[in-house]
């Protein structure tokens, strides 16, 4: 559902934007119409959420531009007016299009489809984005606790070749070749690791950049890992669709 407000004060004005959007968006929903400068600082005054501002600029009290100097709104601004010398300034607040009145369908189709194509783009950025942040505000481990029999050992994250998982156990080899225990499961691990030296490989494994000695083609369309450390047997695979995430990664790009 799209969440919509509409500011504009002329009541023909109001009812074709309406008509258009609901053709274009059929879930379209009006969380309010707003006419006047009066009124829209009243309503966002109380904060609401919506998705996108439909808003043109001269209301029978003043410019909408009022209402957006009381608050900081976020939200996408879409101005529809009949004057162009505004166009400028609209850009200071928020705003992704300005449309001349009288607006047609084939003008605000093309607005809209611009705010989806930026939401698609913001939504599939904020989960890296927020990750990076949880990283960035998290306190760096130097040093991790594993098993070694009946022993608990502090290991060097630096000093760690790679994770895999085998029966539902994690393990974790340093560069002696020495294999541990490591009590967590590989995404909880992959989360303490700094991203920028651990890579998660495929769903098996974790591999560390510094110990990455070169990759080959495999099966034509995947990479195959060869590690600077002698003799580890581990056959680590890189799938076709992560090659490109890797090669990014390998690159500091």
């Amino acid at each position: 559902m799209l969440n919509a407000v509409i500011i504009e004060d002329e009541g023909l004005a109001i009812d074709k934007l309406k008509s258009i959007l609901t053709e274009l968006v059929p879930d379209i929903f009006f969380t309010a119409i707003i006419t006047s400068v009066k009124e829209g600082i009243s309503y966002f005054a109380g904060m609401p959420k919506q998705d996108i501002i439909f808003c043109d600029i001269h209301l029978t009290d003043g410019l909408s531009f009022e209402i957006f100097n009381n608050f900081q709104v976020d939200t996408p601004l879409i101005f529809t007016t009949a004057y162009d010398e505004f166009i400028m300034k609209a850009f200071d607040y928020n705003s992704i299009d300005y449309l001349l009145k009288p607006v047609n369908v084939q003008e605000v189709s093309k607005a809209v489809q611009k705010y989806k194509l930026l939401q698609q783009h913001f939504n599939q950025n904020a989960q890296k984005l927020n990750n990076l942040l949880n990283y960035l505000g998290t306190p760096k481990k130097t040093r991790i606790i594993v098993k070694k029999g009946m022993e608990h050992i502090a290991v060097k994250l630096e000093e760690i070749v790679l994770f895999y998982t085998e029966n539902k156990v994690v393990y974790l080899i340093d560069r002696q070749k020495t294999k541990y225990i490591y009590d967590k499961n590989l995404s909880l691990s992959e989360n303490e690791l700094d991203p920028n030296i651990f890579f998660r490989a495929n769903r098996k494994y974790i591999v560390n950049i510094n110990y990455i000695k070169s990759f080959r083609s495999y099966e034509k369309v995947k990479l195959m890992l060869e590690f600077s450390t002698p003799d580890i047997s581990h056959q680590v695979i890189i799938s076709q669709e992560t090659a490109p995430d890797f090669k990014k990664w390998l690159t500091g790009t």
